[in-house]
């Protein structure tokens, strides 16, 4: 199949054409419209410096339904004594910078480029992205980040300084999705860490159901507060 190059208009092909590797089309931007409407439809940005923009829309889909989330005993055990403390949508941006420094301190690349950062810095302004964040003495430890849009949240990326971290921020973040009305968590990529905790393989027709479901209507959303 081709893969399709992009307009000025904000336009997508649909993902069923997407080649077997999930790669759908080149080009384009990053602007706030154009990446609702990719996320809206299952699509998502993910290239390296100096590479064009690439837009993808991989099958199977990997899903983490909140109510089929499993928490380990050993992580519930760090929970309960409390080890950090979590907020939501305090640091996006150190959030952010901190799941790109640790690819390329450990000398990988990443798809998280400056212009990706200040793109989803924008979403987050707008309402539209949000961090879970992990502390410990007043310094981030660990956590992720995503695209919210009506009941569905789309993982972008999570990070650990100190063991455990980013597993806590994902179990909050399945904490506080009834509160957030989320039904859906999208994990794009299936990784036996996330099939640990639940997550588990969508066909590419089921996957575009459960958008049709979970993403009615495209509107920001307050920041948000962990109870």
């Amino acid at each position: 199949m081709p893969v399709f190059q992009l307009s000025r208009d904000i336009i997508f092909p649909l993902p069923e054409h997407a080649e077997p590797d999930g790669l759908l089309a080149v080009g384009g931007d990053l602007s706030p419209a154009r990446l609702l409407a990719a996320y809206s439809q299952g699509i998502f940005p993910w290239y390296s410096t100096g590479e064009p923009i690439l837009w993808w829309s991989p099958a199977p889909r990997l899903v983490l339904y909140p109510d089929e989330f499993h928490l380990p005993r050993r992580l519930a055990r760090t929970m309960r004594k409390n080890t950090f403390t979590v907020t939501a949508d305090t640091a996006f941006r150190e959030v952010i910078g901190s799941c790109a420094r640790v690819r390329t301190d450990c000398g990988e690349g990443t798809w998280i480029t400056d212009d990706m950062q200040e793109a989803y810095c924008r979403l987050h302004e707008l309402g539209f992205a949000h961090s879970i964040e992990c502390w410990q003495e007043k310094r981030l430890v660990g956590g992720l980040y995503g695209v919210s849009l009506d009941r569905a949240f789309f993982g972008e990326s999570m990070f650990t300084k100190v063991r455990d971290a980013s597993k806590v921020a994902l179990a909050r973040l399945v904490e506080h999705a009834p509160l957030a009305d989320i039904g859906l968590i999208d994990c794009q990529m299936t990784t036996d860490h996330l099939l640990r905790f639940g997550a588990r393989e969508l066909s590419r027709n089921r996957f575009q159901e459960e958008l049709q479901k979970y993403v009615r209507e495209i509107r920001p959303q307050k920041k948000w507060r962990l109870r």
